[in-house]
């Protein structure tokens, strides 16, 4: 059986996902995608084998039965809302604007639509989830990003806070996931994703640096459980179209979808 797939945004994420899928996964095929800048969009999809339709946003869960997002978050709802009202699998990369909306999980119940978190740009969810299922004491998430990474976060820009003045390693913020992830809704769907993993992203706690010495977004996770002791990093290689997320994350979207329809499927 071949599931359809419908991507929003065709950015750094969504343009990769588009082509993997267009060179072949098994199971999977592209039929929609929408983006902001049509004119470009159509651009880049010129190169594909088969074009799939370009349509609006809102119109993407009545093409497939897969709904992508990889786009901004401020469109989050305009994507998420009819995939769930529709039954559809809703994926989302922007997993932090998830966090402040968790009734469309309750509507996704009610709708039978799935909702599916990426690994994304982490490490060892696998892990972290299994250690929820005992108990857990602690996770903690460090985060550093060249400053130029984190510009245009609404939390600089609340703090009055110039990246391009930081020439040290500074910390700028200290919180839990939920208040990272509205503060910083293009930089840390890591944790989110990691607060939904585990102990809830109430009690996940977040730090988040500005450090001019890393040429690679780097994400260390510490955890204190019943069952484990876990300290895990990883450097993600930023991406060259958008320094905001790294090389890591498309390639994990297609992972994820891939093993939606795989025969055999490793990790929980």
């Amino acid at each position: 059986m071949t599931r359809t797939v419908a991507i929003a945004g065709l950015g750094a994420i969504g343009l990769e996902v588009a082509r993997a899928l267009d060179a072949g996964v098994e199971g999977l095929r592209l039929v929609a995608v929408a983006a902001r800048d049509a004119e470009k969009a159509a651009r880049n999809l010129a190169g594909l084998s088969a074009k799939p339709a370009l349509v609006p946003l809102e119109a993407l869960a009545d093409e497939a039965d897969i709904v992508v997002e990889a786009a901004p978050a401020a469109v989050f709802e305009a994507i998420a809302v009819p995939a769930i009202r529709r039954g559809r699998i809703f994926m989302p990369s922007s997993v932090g604007a998830l966090l402040p909306r968790m009734h469309l999980v309750e509507e996704a119940r009610r709708t039978g639509a799935r909702i599916v978190v990426p690994t994304g740009a982490l490490l060892g969810l696998d892990a972290v989830r299994a250690a929820a299922e005992g108990k857990v004491e602690s996770v903690t998430i460090q985060t550093r990003k060249p400053p130029r990474g984190l510009e245009g976060a609404p939390y600089l820009i609340e703090k009055g806070l110039d990246m391009g003045a930081v020439t040290e390693p500074t910390l700028i913020f200290t919180g839990n996931a939920f208040d990272a992830a509205r503060g910083f809704p293009a930089n840390v769907n890591v944790a989110a994703a990691l607060g939904l993993a585990g102990i809830g992203p109430e009690r996940t706690m977040v730090e988040i640096w500005a450090d001019p010495t890393v040429t690679r977004n780097t994400h260390t996770i510490r955890v204190e459980a019943e069952t484990a002791r876990l300290t895990m990093t990883i450097e993600n290689v930023p991406s060259e179209s958008n320094p905001r997320t790294g090389k890591l994350t498309p390639l994990s979207l297609i992972a994820c979808l891939r093993g939606l329809v795989s025969t055999l499927k490793v990790g929980s």
